[in-house]
């Protein structure tokens, strides 16, 4: 009697096949859970908390990236008007790059920069324009104790710039948190401004919503490769028994 050489193929087990394929389905989904989780640890809100104070004659510049180059100046300055006896103090957003596109812009329309509530949205359709941008300005008489403040930002307390900025070449939208106020002290007339915290997204052309600290994560639960050895996958267990029982053929 001739035996064949071949070997017999080994049929496995309807148990042992469920378990293989819910192996299988459980690494697929692990694989794809780490993809996305490396994706999240790079796309991320990198805020900066601060308490720094503005006044007259300093130049505070921002750097919201933290690459050593700042993005940003905020001044205080003062000019004289054509009339000698009038002082114009004016406390201003500058951007670095003052080149039109792809430079760096501020949130506002002509010479002023808005003084945006929390909550809105800094992105690709936001209202940006370039150059110098006024927040608040307080024009009075060296001789006289008036005062007469003005802008979008005279007295306000937690309102936002909003930025647009290139790094490397790309678009990133961010904002800084200030407060400002107008004052007049026994002649010593000043625009206070107080800045409080700034942020920017770390994805290109991606919004940033003003006072947003922080991106939520959805949680990612981590399995061992010993519980999908054992049949663990992203499905539930409930799940896994009870499709099995409804497949199972006594």
């Amino acid at each position: 009697m001739k035996h064949s050489s071949r070997p017999t193929p080994a049929k496995l087990s309807k148990t042992l096949n469920r378990q293989l394929n819910a192996y299988a389905l459980a690494a697929s989904a692990a694989g794809v859970g780490i993809l996305a989780l490396a994706q999240r640890a790079e796309a991320r809100i990198i805020y900066t908390p601060a308490h720094k104070a503005i006044k007259l004659g300093d130049k505070v510049p921002l750097d919201l990236n933290h690459d050593g180059k700042a993005d940003f100046m905020l001044q205080e300055s003062v000019f004289v008007t054509s009339v000698v006896q009038y002082k114009y103090i004016v406390l201003a957003a500058f951007p670095i790059v003052k080149v039109e596109p792809p430079g760096n812009a501020v949130w506002g329309a002509g010479d002023d920069a808005s003084a945006l509530a929390a909550g809105v949205r800094v992105g690709p359709n936001g209202r940006f324009s370039y150059g110098e941008k006024e927040m608040a300005s307080d024009l009075y008489n060296v001789h006289g104790s008036g005062t007469s403040c003005g802008g979008a930002w005279n007295n306000v307390k937690k309102r936002y710039l909003g930025f647009k900025f290139t790094i490397k070449g790309k678009t990133h939208f961010g904002w800084a948190r200030l407060n400002v106020s107008c004052t007049n002290t026994m002649g010593v007339h000043q625009v206070n401004g107080l800045l409080t915290g700034y942020a920017y997204e770390t994805i290109a052309n991606k919004a940033i919503v003003t006072g947003q600290t922080r991106r939520k994560e959805v949680a990612v639960r981590h399995t061992s490769l010993g519980h999908l050895a054992g049949g663990a996958s992203a499905i539930p267990a409930r799940r896994v028994k009870q499709t099995a029982a409804t497949t199972h053929q006594p």
